[in-house]
């Protein structure tokens, strides 16, 4: 279908690839990987067409359409989202007009005349072109694609130009998957979709019928959309067969392939080279030498070029609060006439790691402003727990810093104890480099500001961290960097994010804010979803079923049983298998802790002090319980998915 041979492209003086060989395919699932600045989005406008090669050649397969999303800069104006969304089907809606027109002639035309035979001729070839491309239901198509980028219903009547730059680029990729073109180009077209859009467009490519090419920082969203990887490295186009998962296996064992190949090419040049040397200059070795200078001249040299560093950084661990870090009572939170949150209650422990959850304007900013001190509810109570030190992150956490300061100096004022170097390797893997770490922070962007306020927040931690929108503006490198700094993390942390990814490897409970509520789940996103679609009860049911027919039947039909129950249930992926083994090691060793809580709670209750201090532990003592009450069962329910997973 289009096909790339020994192009070469260069960025200004900058060698971005060359040499590169691709033939794309009608059927192509690919991944467009590579560290920052190696082409990526560079080599998608050349296969757009935006952008030409500096050398080789490019070729087409005639009568083929490519649709081109980039990150950014697409704006629509002078037609409402409907409408501007409905223009991609032109040929078909001037099909639409010519029939109305020649429905009209045909009412007015004899029946027996040859100019109504031509023209009823005319209408049917229309109509089964019209039919052939679904021309019938073209709003409905819309209207599908539009609900599922997040569009409501009175959002279709509303001028493109009432939306902000995000969702102008969900607009632009709604037009592009309705066009349905032969290739589907997509530069980061998951930047601007909370994680409910996210899944739907996860499920519209999974049966997109022809080909496509994505570049996204979201490591779940490429495992679950494409089948191959093409990474630009060493300035050159490399395959890998498989998702992202497996392209990084295959990576590491072809760079040890490559090291080893390296080695043992070094040593026999060594071997010529010394040979060479110390045979040059007599005559009986003559022959030798010259046969070996040809062998020196024909080896072409394995180059290993520097890997990115890999961070590995881990906040510095906090002074430890209370148990009960926040206990929510009857909270609630308007705006004006606008009910957002309605007599929420919770309690959040330490060391929980909970995401939160919903469609957009739920009210998950909302909830997490409030926790940070940064809003007053509009009734009911918020209790932070002793010793309790929060630290918050906004999604326009940029507002709040010395535009005037230099980035290394503001953040060594931070964390005067961590080392310059440690500082600069910090900042570069939030993409920061070189002479970068010396600008005022007022020249840098919106995004490059929030990147480095989060880099900010890892170097000096509270031990209660409340991150709306962290993932946003980080490459997939920044992100590994964040994970492990939290996974390590001895603190309690409540976050809003949109990648799949890092909700799975990072939360053990999730909060859904929906209808003004807030829903809890034990688990990882994972689970909640698993258990939104009713999952514990199908297990539930499943087990009782082979249970009975395992009593009712002999003894040799139990297999059977049991598969026909595991066939319910739903099959358990790596990622979820892993995270439900450390949430079962968390368990088995809080609930020793929590029973350990109630002992003493019960004791300190028989030493009257007052009457109010007697309340107080009553309440704590009934919290315990509960607590110790849901780990149990909790724990009863991994135990049975672990059983058979």
């Amino acid at each position: 279908m289009l096909q790339l041979a020994d192009a070469g492209k260069r960025f200004g003086h900058k060698l971005l690839f060359q040499e590169a060989n691709w033939l794309i395919t009608p059927d192509e699932r690919t991944a467009l990987v590579g560290a920052n600045g190696t082409g990526k989005s560079t080599l998608m406008k050349v296969l757009a067409g935006v952008d030409g090669l500096d050398y080789g050649n490019i070729q087409r397969t005639r009568g083929m359409t490519i649709g081109y999303l980039p990150q950014d800069g697409l704006l629509m104006t002078g037609r409402t989202v409907f409408d501007e969304c409905l223009s991609v089907f032109e040929e078909l809606l001037g099909l639409e007009k010519e029939m109305e027109a020649l429905t009209a002639a045909l009412a007015e035309l004899d029946p027996e005349s040859a100019e109504y035979e031509a023209v009823a001729e005319r209408y049917s070839y229309i109509d089964s072109r019209f039919r052939t491309h679904d021309g019938y239901a073209l709003d409905a198509q819309v209207g599908t694609v539009l609900t599922g980028l997040g569009f409501s219903k009175t959002d279709w009547k509303r001028q493109t130009s009432e939306f902000s730059g995000g969702w102008q680029m969900r607009i632009a990729l709604a037009k592009l998957l309705l066009q349905k073109p032969s290739l589907l180009l997509l530069d980061e077209p998951t930047n601007h979709l909370d994680l409910e859009t996210r899944n739907w467009l996860e499920e519209y490519l999974r049966t997109y019928p022809n080909g496509y090419i994505l570049i996204s920082h979201d490591r779940y969203f490429l495992d679950v959309t494409v089948n191959k990887i093409i990474e630009i490295w060493n300035k050159g186009l490399h395959t890998y067969h498989g998702n992202y998962e497996k392209y990084l296996t295959q990576k590491a064992e072809r760079r040890v392939q490559i090291e080893a190949a390296y080695k043992n090419q070094k040593e026999r040049i060594e071997q010529l080279e010394a040979f060479i040397n110390r045979f040059r200059y007599q005559a009986t070795k003559a022959k030798q030498v010259q046969s070996r200078i040809k062998e020196l001249e024909k080896i072409e040299r394995i180059e290993i070029p520097d890997e990115e560093q890999i961070i590995h950084f881990t906040f510095p661990q906090p002074p430890a609060s209370g148990r009960t870090v926040v206990e929510v009572n009857d909270l609630s939170k308007s705006y004006g006439p606008k009910h957002v949150l309605n007599n929420v209650g919770f309690t959040i422990d330490r060391g929980d790691r909970i995401a939160l959850v919903g469609l957009n304007g739920a009210g998950k900013s909302t909830l997490v402003r409030l926790l940070s001190g940064g809003d007053t509810p509009t009734s009911g109570t918020l209790k932070l727990g002793h010793n309790v030190l929060a630290e918050y992150f906004a999604q326009d956490q940029y507002k709040v810093l010395d535009h005037e300061a230099r980035m290394l100096d503001d953040i060594g004022r931070t964390a005067p104890k961590v080392s310059e170097t440690e500082l600069r390797s910090l900042l570069g893997c939030f993409l920061f480099s070189g002479d970068d770490v010396y600008k005022k922070l007022g020249v840098l962007s919106g995004g490059e500001r929030n990147r480095f306020a989060l880099a900010k927040i890892l170097v000096s931690p509270a031990n209660f961290l409340l991150l709306d929108e962290p993932t946003n503006h980080l490459d997939l490198r920044a992100k590994d960097v964040l994970l492990e700094a939290i996974q390590a993390f001895t603190g309690t942390v409540i976050f809003v994010s949109h990648d799949r990814y890092f909700i799975d490897r990072v939360a053990t409970r999730v909060f859904e804010v929906a209808d003004g509520k807030v829903h809890v789940f034990p688990g990882n996103y994972e689970d909640y979803l698993w258990r939104k679609e009713g999952g514990s009860a199908a297990l539930a049911e499943a087990t009782l079923k082979a249970e009975a027919v395992e009593t009712a039947m002999p003894i040799a039909t139990a297999p059977a049983v049991a598969e026909a129950a595991d066939k319910d249930r739903k099959r358990v992926n790596p990622i979820k298998l892993k995270q439900m083994q450390e949430r079962l090691k968390f368990v088995e060793a809080e609930i020793p802790q929590v029973e350990a809580a109630i002992g003493e709670t019960e004791q300190a209750l028989g030493n009257f002090v007052s009457a109010d201090e007697t309340a107080r532990q009553t309440k704590e003592l009934e919290s315990l319980r509960e607590k110790h009450s849901a780990l149990n069962t909790e724990w009863e329910e991994l135990m049975e998915q672990l059983e058979f997973a």
